[in-house]
């Protein structure tokens, strides 16, 4: 079964800000680089999501509904209902994740 992958509003303004933050501090070059391959990341959902890890930030509070996808160092948050992927949020894993996500995916 091939699924439709969707990204939220906010993760639409994740891979803008992701892309606008590596231009202004590394290059184009790199920020194109980066943007073919969290789109790459992002269509490849499409095949078999259920691969993906249940994020550990959320096991811990007992919610599992969520998976992630990795171009490390950023994670790809998203969740499979139906036959839909939708993409909640793109954020580099080395941040305070544990609040981040609490705030994106739990208000």
């Amino acid at each position: 079964m091939r699924y439709r992958v969707l990204l939220t509003d906010s993760a639409e303004r994740d891979v803008e800000d992701i892309y606008r933050h590596i231009a202004r501090h590394d290059s184009l070059v790199s920020a194109d680089r980066v943007l073919e391959a969290l789109d790459d990341a992002c269509r490849r959902l499409a095949d078999m999501p259920e691969r993906g890890n249940i994020p550990k930030e959320l096991v811990g509070i007992g919610i599992a509904d969520y998976r992630e996808a990795h171009y490390k160092p950023y994670r790809i948050i998203y969740r499979v209902t139906g036959s839909d992927v939708t993409v909640y949020c793109i954020v580099d894993g080395r941040r305070d994740m544990q609040s981040f996500l609490e705030r994106r995916l739990l208000r």
